[in-house]
């Protein structure tokens, strides 16, 4: 099979601006993105019962139903 190097030149080229805009869209779309803030448990019922499942687990590792 014959190819002529302008043709393969052409190709290569097309390939590379192609992966060119590939990651400057990319890099745009991150600059839109805003770092997400942590979200701080406010409620009291959230925090309880965080602090039951705590407990609970607790009470299992020191074997205390057994």
């Amino acid at each position: 099979m014959n190819v002529e190097p302008k043709v393969i030149a052409a190709i290569s080229s097309a390939i590379g601006y192609y992966m060119q805009a590939e990651q400057e869209a990319m890099l745009a779309l991150q600059a839109q993105r805003r770092p997400a803030m942590p979200v701080a448990m406010s409620s009291p019922f959230s925090i309880a019962g965080r602090q039951a499942a705590m407990e609970v687990r607790w009470a299992w590792q020191m074997r205390i139903p057994r």
